[in-house]
This record gives structure tokens, C-alpha cells and sequence, in this order.
């Protein structure tokens, strides 16, 4: 076990925009009966992570995760 803080997680922060845009939109989606609520949810989970990938490479450039290590970077 390390010291190292884990990367971020794989979704993005709860106050990002374009979270609330999504989640907004699957709400709406089911309430106007544009989509189930199985649908409205695959929909909003898919764009919540891209979302959040975007937010990783933004915050940390030639990461292959999000984290602070570099590519090739020494993991152990």
C-alpha cells in the first residue's frame, strides 16, 4: 500500500455544468415520456463519464488516468 493520493474518479465534480445539464435532461426526458427511466439513466451515466474524462484530461494533460503521474510514470 502507498501514500500516493488516487486518481480522481472517473466522473466528473458535482458542480460541474454540464453535469447539471445532463441530469437535467434525463429528468426531463422521463417526465415529458421522451424515455423510459432505464433509458433516461444509460444516457445520463454514458455523458457523466465522458464528462468526466474530459474534466481528467483537461486537469491533467498526457495522463493515461486521472491522477498526477505521467505516461511511463512509476506506478509502484
Amino acid at each position: 500500500m502507498t501514500d500516493s493520493p488516487m486518481p480522481s474518479p472517473p466522473f466528473p465534480s458535482p458542480d460541474n455544468g454540464v453535469l447539471r445539464v445532463i441530469v437535467g435532461n434525463a429528468i426531463a426526458s422521463v417526465r415529458n415520456g421522451e424515455a423510459s427511466v432505464e433509458e433516461a439513466i444509460l444516457h445520463a451515466a454514458v455523458h457523466g463519464w465522458y464528462e468526466g474524462h474530459i474534466q481528467g484530461e483537461d486537469a491533467c494533460p498526457g495522463c493515461d488516468f486521472r491522477g498526477g503521474l505521467p505516461k511511463n510514470g512509476n506506478r509502484g
